[in-house]
């Protein structure tokens, strides 16, 4: 009897045991898929805002008034901030990144003073143009191997808890691939000319409560959104479809759908406004391996769905390429006039040519009836506002927000600087530099 206890105790203890172990592990595993997805975010934001900070300082080559020079400074210091925090957020403390580190702290502090100084009164020298010129230079050439770096880690699939250890153990460290790219990048900011500092050395945003205050249309419930779902992605059936209620937070009420793609093995998702039933976002993340139609092939599909959708008067203003997905920008039309306000984002797969991303944020922010416009000044009197440096390749009317959040009539002239193109939009009523924008450059193909 005495000794059925001993052993039924025993076997409760190595149980609890066990389990204890089991949930230990679990707990353990939870703390380092927590630190993997906070470094993953920290390195893609830092290479998403070396990228701006590299088209920002393009655009203030361009700018040709001295009052839109300051804000664009002023957002050169404010990425070089962001850009810092996200590399002290990195596994980077046990390698030398310090000349990397010490060009961002130039770049910002080059840009802060400049931005708040009166350059009316006392406007950028010689010295400091040439400055400008000489770090969007450098910057082009950090955001090269960062894209390098990022393609590498998407493509092997690399973890930075893996950076982390063999930093920490001093185990061979400069044989993981993401310490390397690090490497490479800091000695080449290392190698930089040192740039002369000189004597004194968007897009549209979404607002929820403006989409809440736009949504037209009567409440749809949970068998309506449905059906608006089955004909918005002409589906045969969605009959396996989970419906929930869209996650807190969100300033105007929706359904986030879940409906399985058994073709491709994955699922697509959504969400509806439950005011007017009106798809915000879809998503279908499968893999597109390979690619077997163009771009202005995807394009005519984008456009199609576009077209099949009700949404009339649209204008395709931008296609662009990565991997093998093309994404198509479209913008609303009045009158011949582009509705920058009103765009719509359409991901193409570019292997079967299916529509797998949907976007339509500032759509259902501002699509409304306007009042027309006047157009003050004619194409080519807006053309004297331009730098003179400027070729002239395109133009269009054109409708944008300021930076007070007005719309405002515009000339859009898209023009070349050396090999840079760049978009410009001057105020058709006063001349005025509303925006600057320096366009990207294809994509780089990575190979081993």
């Amino acid at each position: 009897m005495i000794r059925n206890i001993i052993i039924g105790v025993l076997v409760v203890g190595i149980i609890g045991t066990g389990y204890w172990g089991y949930i230990e592990h679990q707990e353990k595993n939870a703390i380092l898929i927590k630190a993997e997805a906070n470094y993953q975010r920290a390195f893609h934001e830092l290479t998403y805002n070396l990228d701006l900070l590299h088209d920002e300082l393009g655009a203030t080559l361009a700018m040709n008034s001295r009052d839109r020079l300051s804000p664009s400074l002023a957002e050169v210091w404010r990425i070089t901030s962001e850009a810092q925090n996200e590399l002290g957020q990195l596994p980077l403390a046990l390698m030398p990144f310090s000349k990397t580190e010490e060009y961002l702290f130039k770049i910002g502090n080059f840009s802060y003073r400049n931005a708040i100084r009166d350059l009316d009164n006392d406007p950028l020298t010689d010295d400091e143009y040439k400055a400008l010129e000489q770090l969007y230079e450098q910057a082009g050439e950090i955001q090269s191997e960062m894209r390098r770096v990022q393609s590498m880690v998407l493509k092997e699939q690399l973890r930075w808890m893996d950076v982390e250890m063999a930093l920490a153990t001093e185990v061979e460290p400069m044989d993981n691939a993401i310490v390397n790219g690090f490497h490479i990048i800091d000695e080449k900011v290392g190698g930089f000319t040192e740039v002369d500092f000189g004597a004194g050395s968007s897009e549209l945003s979404t607002n929820g409560e403006d989409i809440a205050k736009n949504l037209t249309g009567d409440p749809i419930n949970e068998e309506e959104v449905l059906n608006v779902a089955q004909d918005f992605l002409e589906l045969q059936s969605i009959q396996d479809a989970e419906v929930t209620i869209a996650g807190e937070g969100l300033e105007y009420e929706a359904y986030s759908l879940t409906i399985p793609d058994e073709k491709h093995g994955t699922n697509i998702v959504m969400d509806i406004t439950k005011i007017g039933g009106h798809p915000v976002w879809m998503l279908n993340e499968r893999d597109v391996d390979k690619q077997n139609i163009s771009l202005y092939e995807g394009s005519e599909n984008a456009k199609e769905f576009i077209e099949r959708n009700g949404f009339d008067n649209m204008q395709l203003v931008d296609s662009r390429q990565y991997d093998n997905i093309g994404v198509y920008n479209f913008a609303g039309l009045m009158d011949n006039i582009r509705i920058y306000s009103d765009s719509i984002v359409i991901e193409v797969a570019l292997d079967e040519g299916d529509v797998i991303g949907y976007e339509a944020f500032a759509y259902l922010e501002h699509h409304n009836d306007r009042e027309e416009f006047t157009e003050e000044l004619s194409r080519e009197e807006a053309e004297e506002f331009l730098n003179p440096n400027l070729e002239v390749m395109e133009h269009h009317l054109a409708i944008i927000e300021n930076q007070l959040g007005e719309e405002v009539l515009c000339h859009e002239f898209f023009g070349v600087i050396n090999n840079d193109t760049y978009r410009i939009f001057i105020n058709a009523e006063d001349g005025k530099e509303e925006q600057v924008e320096k366009m990207a450059n294809p994509e780089p193909v990575y190979r081993d």
